[in-house]
């Protein structure tokens, strides 16, 4: 069995949470928001390796950030693309050669604006990619309807709805052979299952999501972010 890789993607914008530039670097609870997913991935001995990939033009700004908050950690950098789908491309070229040589086995991808993904979380995608192929953990959607002509209509009958999540995990030689599969195409997909279910056979086996693993998208989730890691952080409340 080969080595688990994780991936923390930080190569995007924050236009809807209202930051002045990269998203990723919001202060949460003492550090930076991509820091907390960082050091959850450095600590696990599931986990042989972590890379960041940061956003175009920041590679100053990710390495001496890695440096002051997570002086001790192991962090690989690797410069994103234009698209979550190129950056996901660009991290996969660059563990290309220890993945086809079976030396990583395991990529699991992560959102850096999803700073409350816990180490099980972690463990049980990773767990289930070695046994299933892929990953992915899911809350179910209840309450939700169709408006038609005649008014509301229960979805019901369209089976359970699930809202996804990361960390997504998935066996290292079929997801780079669906990510130069999809740039042989053109084709991007909208996450790193979407592309996996598109170029093989992989069964996606979904898991437990948790509520408390929220992303921050919004400026009022920057509020239930920070309360949420202060508590974890002193969970016997010093207030």
């Amino acid at each position: 069995m080969g080595a688990a890789v994780g991936v923390v993607l930080a190569a995007g914008l924050g236009t809807r949470v209202g930051a002045d530039g990269n998203k990723a670097y919001l202060p949460l609870s003492g550090r930076s928001m991509l820091t907390w997913s960082l050091d959850t991935l450095a600590k696990l001995t599931d986990v042989a390796r972590t890379v960041l990939v940061f956003r175009i033009g920041e590679f100053e700004l990710a390495r001496d950030t890695v440096t002051r908050e997570l002086p001790c950690a192991s962090v690989e950098l690797v410069e994103g693309g234009d698209t979550r789908h190129a950056s996901e491309f660009n991290v996969l070229q660059y563990l290309a050669t220890d993945i086809e040589t079976g030396t990583i086995d395991v990529v699991a991808i992560h959102d850096a604006a999803r700073p409350l993904a816990g180490p099980e979380m972690f463990r049980t995608a990773i767990a289930a990619a070695r046994e299933f192929g892929g990953a992915l953990p899911a809350l179910p959607i209840a309450g939700l309807a169709r408006v038609d002509r005649t008014g509301l209509e229960s979805v019901a009958d369209l089976g359970p709805l699930v809202r996804v999540q990361t960390p997504q995990a998935f066996r290292a030689r079929d997801l780079l052979h669906a990510y130069r599969s999809a740039e042989h195409d053109g084709f991007e997909g909208t996450d790193t299952a979407s592309c996996i279910e598109r170029y093989t056979d992989v069964q996606i086996h979904t898991f437990a999501g948790r509520s408390d693993n929220l992303k921050v998208t919004y400026a009022r989730d920057v509020a239930v972010a920070q309360r949420l890691l202060t508590d974890r952080s002193d969970p016997a409340g010093s207030r």
